[in-house]
C-alpha cells in the first residue's frame, strides 16, 4: 500500500510540474498564448516570433535587404522577426477584403476608416484584436506618443489598430505649369474658372490638359465636393466611388450629393469640358494617368492631392528641368481645409494572431525607436539614401534597378521622427504651417462606419458608380447628361442607396447622442 501511495505522489507531482511549465495566459483577441507572461506579469520574449505584416504595393528589389537589416534590430531588442506580404494596388479591391473574410492567418495589416473595408466594419466583425489593455503593458511609449490619435481609432469605447502621428492636409487641387500659366497669360489660378481659361488656352495650344485615364473621375468628384460650398467628405461609401457628404457647419445629416441640383449642374458642366478636349476622347479605354503624363510634358495640368504634388518635385526637376508648377487647392477658399485623422492610416492586428502582445512590440519599435524608424520609412542609410543638410536624398550611387524599393509604410509615420526629403517641394511645409493656423478638425473623428448591414446595397451601388457614374464624371454618356443623371439616380434607389443613408445616419445620430 505505501509503494503504491508513493508511486500516486510521485505522478501527481509530475503532472503538477507539466502543467507548471505549461503556463496558459489568453491576450485580449482570445487566443491562447503558452508562456505569453512572466511572473511580473510582463510579456515572455524569450521565444523568437516571426510576425506577417499585411501592406499595400509590391515587393521592391531592395526590400529583402532592408528587411533583413530591420530585423536584425527587432530581433536583438525584442527577440521578433517581420515578414512583409504584399497587396498589388491592382488588387485591393479584391484580395484585402478576402484576406479577412477568408480567415487567413497574418498577425498585422493597414486598416483605414475609408478602406475598402472601412476600420469600424473590420472591428464589428471580429476581424481585429481588442488592443486597449495590452498598451500599458506592451507598447507604453508608444500609448504616450500617440496620446491625442487614440480617440480617432475607437469603436465603443475600445481601441483596435494603432494610428498614425503625421500631420499632413490631404487637399485636393490642381497642377499647372508656371512657363504655361505666362504663355497663356494666366497669372493665377484661384478658382475652376480661372482654370478653365488655363484649360482653354492649353486647349488652343494642342495640349492637353488633364490627359489621364479613367481614374481622373475620382479626381473630379474630389474637385466637385471641395469646391461646393460647406461640403465635405462624409462616412458611408468609399472614398474611391462617389462617397457621401455633409456640411462643414451642420453635419448633423449625411447626404448623397448625385441627388442635388448642384450635381446636375455639375454634370452638365463635365460633358463641356469633354466637349472642349480637356481630356482625350479614349480615356476609358487609356492606361496612364495625368500626372505621369505631366511629368512626361504629356498633359497640361493634372489633380492631386497637396503631399503628392509635393512629394513630386524630384521628378519634376529631372523630367521637367526648369519647369515650376503652381496648386490651385480645391477647399480652401471655403475655409475646408481639414486636418487629417489618424484612423485614415493605421495598423490593425489581426484576432488570428497568436501573438498581438509582440505585435505592438513591433509597432511601438517602428514608430519611436529612431534607427527602426529610418529603415523602415528610407531604408539602408548610404544605399537608399543619405542626409544632406538633415534633408533624405539618394545617393550618387543610387541604382534604381538595385537599390530601388522602399514600403508603403504610411501608417508608422511621426511627427516627431519623420525627415523631411531634398526631393519635397520645400511648400509642402510652408502650405502646412499656413493651414494649420486655419484648417477645420474632421467632425467624424472618433465615428466609424459599420457597414455589414448593407453590404449586399454597397456591392450593388459601387457597380453603377463604376459604369453610369463613371461616365457621367468625364462626360462619356451616351445620353444628354441631365438624362444620364436621371438614370444614374434610379440606378442608385434600385441599388439601395436610401438604405446606404439610413443606415449611416442612423449611426450618425447614435454616436452623437452617446458623447
Amino acid at each position: 500500500m505505501k509503494r503504491i501511495i508513493a508511486l500516486l505522489l510521485v505522478a501527481v507531482l509530475a503532472i503538477g510540474m507539466v502543467t507548471g511549465c505549461s503556463k496558459t495566459t489568453k491576450n485580449n483577441s482570445g487566443t491562447t498564448n503558452n508562456g505569453a507572461e512572466t511572473t511580473d506579469g510582463k510579456t515572455d520574449n524569450s521565444k523568437e516570433v516571426n510576425l506577417v505584416l499585411y501592406l499595400y504595393g509590391s515587393e521592391g528589389v531592395a526590400n529583402k535587404d532592408i528587411l533583413a537589416a530591420l530585423n536584425e534590430k527587432l530581433k536583438a531588442s525584442i527577440n521578433t522577426t517581420l515578414e512583409i506580404k504584399y497587396i498589388d494596388w491592382g488588387d485591393i479591391a479584391t484580395k484585402y477584403p478576402l484576406m479577412f473574410s477568408s480567415g487567413e492567418k497574418f498577425d498585422m495589416a493597414y486598416v483605414s476608416g475609408n478602406g475598402n473595408v472601412p476600420y469600424a466594419t473590420l472591428v464589428k466583425q471580429g476581424a481585429l484584436a481588442d488592443i486597449t489593455d495590452l498598451l500599458d503593458k506592451d507598447a507604453p511609449t508608444l500609448k504616450t506618443a500617440l496620446a491625442k490619435q487614440w480617440d480617432s481609432v475607437k469603436v465603443d469605447g475600445k481601441i483596435y489598430a494603432v494610428p498614425t502621428d503625421y500631420s499632413e492636409y490631404t487637399s485636393y487641387g490642381f497642377v499647372s505649369r508656371k512657363d504655361l500659366m505666362d504663355k497663356y497669360g494666366v497669372s493665377t489660378i484661384s478658382s475652376i474658372a480661372d482654370m478653365e481659361k488655363y484649360m482653354d488656352a492649353a486647349v488652343a495650344d494642342g495640349q492637353v490638359p488633364l490627359n489621364g485615364k479613367a481614374n481622373l473621375s475620382n479626381d473630379l468628384y474630389r474637385m466637385f465636393i471641395d469646391t461646393t460650398d460647406g461640403w465635405i467628405n462624409a462616412p458611408g461609401i468609399s472614398e474611391s466611388e462617389l462617397y457621401l457628404a455633409a456640411d462643414k457647419d451642420n453635419n448633423s445629416k449625411i447626404f448623397a450629393p448625385a441627388f442635388t441640383d448642384e450635381f446636375e449642374a455639375f454634370a452638365v458642366k463635365m460633358h463641356d469640358w469633354e466637349q472642349k478636349g480637356y481630356w482625350s476622347k479614349d480615356i476609358l479605354s487609356s492606361s496612364q494617368d495625368d500626372k505621369d503624363n505631366f511629368y512626361n510634358g504629356l498633359s497640361a495640368g493634372y489633380i492631386s492631392h497637396q503631399p503628392d504634388w509635393t512629394g513630386s518635385y524630384g521628378t519634376q526637376v529631372q523630367k521637367l528641368p526648369g519647369v515650376e508648377s503652381e496648386f490651385y487647392c480645391f477647399p480652401e477658399a471655403n475655409g475646408k481645409i481639414v486636418r487629417a485623422s489618424g484612423v485614415n492610416n493605421a495598423t490593425g492586428i489581426s484576432v488570428n494572431s497568436k501573438y498581438p502582445d509582440r505585435c505592438l512590440q513591433v509597432i511601438e519599435k517602428l514608430m519611436t525607436d529612431k534607427e527602426c524608424y529610418d529603415l523602415f520609412q528610407y531604408g539602408i542609410e548610404g544605399r537608399e539614401y543619405e542626409l544632406k543638410d538633415g534633408k533624405v536624398t539618394r545617393p550618387a550611387t543610387f541604382d534604381e534597378k538595385k537599390d530601388g524599393g522602399g514600403f508603403a509604410s504610411w501608417a508608422f509615420r511621426t511627427d516627431a521622427l519623420n525627415l523631411p526629403q531634398l526631393t519635397e517641394d520645400p511648400r509642402r511645409y510652408t502650405l502646412n504651417d499656413a493651414w494649420s493656423k486655419v484648417a477645420i478638425d474632421n467632425p467624424f473623428v472618433g465615428f466609424s462606419f459599420d457597414s455589414s448591414k448593407v453590404n449586399t446595397e454597397l456591392s450593388a451601388i459601387s457597380n453603377v458608380n463604376s459604369q453610369l457614374g463613371i461616365q457621367i464624371l468625364l462626360g462619356k454618356t451616351t445620353q444628354d447628361p441631365k438624362d444620364a443623371v436621371a438614370e444614374y439616380r434610379k440606378q442608385l434607389k434600385t441599388a439601395g442607396i436610401d438604405n446606404v443613408l439610413k443606415e449611416v445616419n442612423d449611426q450618425w445620430t447614435a454616436y452623437n447622442a452617446s458623447k
